[in-house]
């Protein structure tokens, strides 16, 4: 029997110019955005963050910057990274977000196919465009975030709204929330490059269906850690709490997370599912080398999910008390996106009284087409469908499993300058995701891999390399994975793989059993674990080929390896299994 949804009530907004506009007069002296690092613009309210949207944008229109002028931003994640944002939604120019991780041809290759005419921009890219001025030809303004005033061509941002006079509120140009408002780029690669195109509606029609399924307050403080260029951590990491009255803080650093936690008694943390399992398993290591938690835990969570089954969940945060201090003492929900988390993280950061859900999405969708519930869950599931969003599987397979179609508001209009593609991208009006998933009998959309990383094992079968690659991941010793398709000598396809060994776990297996690290003894105990991976598998999923990399695999700043760059298997030893 499906569990009844439960659905909070939001209120509805146009466009962003009108989100922002409606939560600096309902919140207008509580905190909005706060940089825990120092800047020049380190904290604001919301109506201190509409004045600076409003000055900032009447600078930029003295500059003779028209309306639907392309503007481009790069840079840490930081009050002034919104600013820029909100300006250009609230002004009617486009934002073109840029990734700060990507290298500099890559950088140029992006302001180049996005036509921007104005960069926005940390400290960290002055020497960047200081030194390619002359060549981007159709820049007009560099605006750096950081200088305290105009220098060498480059204009001060803090100078430009210290001087600027305001625009008022019903001077404000008129938003078509259908046209153009935002160009992702989710790639920088020459040749490459695919500029997403969202509208203000796709933006503003996902947040009100997504806080229709969780409930965000204006009590809630996000800890912003994912790069803010990303669609997920924008909207829900940005948007979302201004839509809902609460309060962003950017962290310093990955590193400084924990800290930062506490600092900010934060109540909601987006995250990867990296994150969260380096999180849990730093956790489960302190009670292992505890000689009395490693004793007293384990029954403690067996009682409290007892307890917690007939309906008092607020007894494990009592009991967990010490843990949840470290992270704070006020986190409400983790919620992971990017790519599908371990269901077993997920149950046992929930055994330890955290609430844990995930969503799925695409920058295409602005990003979120599915979500799970804080009541209503599955953590091997991406979720049910956000109200006004329809999802649909093309042409199943016997086993329910096709490509994943969605249809709704929150679908991009297309990609920037490439019709074929757009085209290619759509089937009657349906948005292909390009992922492969079924739905269960409950109504939960399930994703069982990226089409294009599809492997058809020589007796016909499809197989998701992204199903092994997970179970691959569970284990300690493994710090990441690549399996694909591979011909053997007989040219039929094997299932193959390349894994990168955890150093810490490895380590501590070395120091526990007084042995000294080989070669050799890297490939027994990788390949005990694909043994017992393989266990897990049907005969034609099994691993039949693994490769030791010395390296990490690129990735992408939500830490998806790029899997294009990953073909070179020339310079490893391979085990047979």
């Amino acid at each position: 029997m499906k569990k009844t949804i439960t659905f909070y009530d939001t209120y509805k907004v146009s466009s962003i110019q009108d989100m922002l506009v409606q939560s600096a007069s309902k919140h207008q002296n509580k905190i909005a955005l706060e940089d825990l690092a120092d800047t020049p613009i380190k904290k604001v309210t919301y109506s201190q963050l509409l004045e600076n949207v409003l000055k900032f944008g009447s600078a930029l229109n003295k500059l003779d910057i028209k309306e639907r002028t392309n503007i481009a931003v790069i840079g840490e994640n930081r009050v002034q990274w919104a600013i820029t944002y909100l300006t250009a939604m609230t002004f009617n120019f486009v934002i073109v977000p840029i990734d700060k991780n990507l290298n500099t041809n890559e950088i140029l290759n992006i302001i180049h196919e996005s036509d921007s005419e104005v960069i926005v921009f940390s400290e960290s890219f002055e020497s960047t465009f200081k030194e390619r001025m002359g060549s981007l030809k159709k820049m007009k303004y560099y605006i750096s975030m950081d200088l305290p005033a105009q220098k060498d061509g480059i204009l001060s941002m803090t100078e430009m709204i210290k001087s600027s006079g305001t625009v008022k509120l019903n001077e404000l140009p008129k938003i078509n929330p259908d046209e153009l408002a935002e160009i992702i780029f989710t790639s920088g690669s020459l040749g490459r490059a695919k500029g997403v195109m969202l509208s203000q509606k796709n933006l503003a029609s996902n947040l009100m269906a997504m806080t229709k399924l969780i409930e965000i307050s204006s009590s809630d403080r996000f800890l912003s850690v994912l790069p803010i260029h990303h669609t997920y951590e924008c909207t829900c990491g940005l948007l979302c709490p201004l839509y809902s009255g609460g309060s962003a803080h950017y962290a310093r650093s990955l590193k400084t997370v924990v800290d930062d936690l506490q600092n900010v008694k934060a109540t909601i943390l987006l995250g990867v599912p990296l994150l969260f399992d380096k999180m849990f398993k730093r956790i489960y290591k302190t009670i292992k080398e505890d000689k009395v938690k490693s004793k007293v835990v384990p029954p403690l969570i067996k009682i409290t999910n007892l307890v917690s089954a007939v309906g008092w969940k607020s007894l494990k945060k009592k009991v967990f008390k010490e843990l949840h201090e470290k992270f704070g003492g006020s986190i409400r929900i983790f919620i992971a996106g990017g790519a599908a988390p371990d269901p077993k993280v997920a149950k046992g950061l929930r055994e330890f009284g955290f609430n844990f859900i995930q969503g799925y999405g695409l920058t295409e969708t602005a990003p979120i087409l599915t979500l799970n519930q804080l009541d209503n869950f599955k953590d091997d599931a991406a979720g049910i469908p956000l109200p006004g969003v329809e999802i649909k599987i093309n042409n199943p397979s016997s086993d329910g499993v096709g490509e994943v179609y969605a249809k709704g508001p929150n679908v991009m209009l297309g990609y920037y300058k490439n019709e074929n593609q757009t085209k290619d991208t759509f089937d009657n009006g349906w948005f292909k995701t390009g992922d492969l998933g079924y739905f269960d009998g409950d109504g939960f959309l399930h994703i069982s891999g990226r089409k294009k990383n599809m492997i058809l094992s020589k007796n016909g079968e499809n197989v998701f390399p992204e199903e092994i690659e997970d179970l691959l991941n569970r284990n300690s010793y493994i710090l990441e994975n690549f399996v694909y398709g591979e011909k053997d000598e007989k040219h039929d396809e094997i299932i193959a793989a390349q894994i990168v060994v955890d150093a810490e776990s490895l380590i501590e297996y070395s120091e526990v059993n007084d042995v000294k690290i080989t070669d050799e003894l890297i490939k027994n105990i990788v390949g005990q674990v694909v043994k017992e991976v393989n266990k897990e598998l049907p005969l034609y999923k099994q691993i039949k080929k693994f490769y030791i990399r010395d390296k990490e695999f690129e990735k992408t700043t939500t830490q998806k390896i790029k899997r294009y760059l990953v073909n070179n298997q020339s310079n490893l030893s391979s085990v047979e299994t």
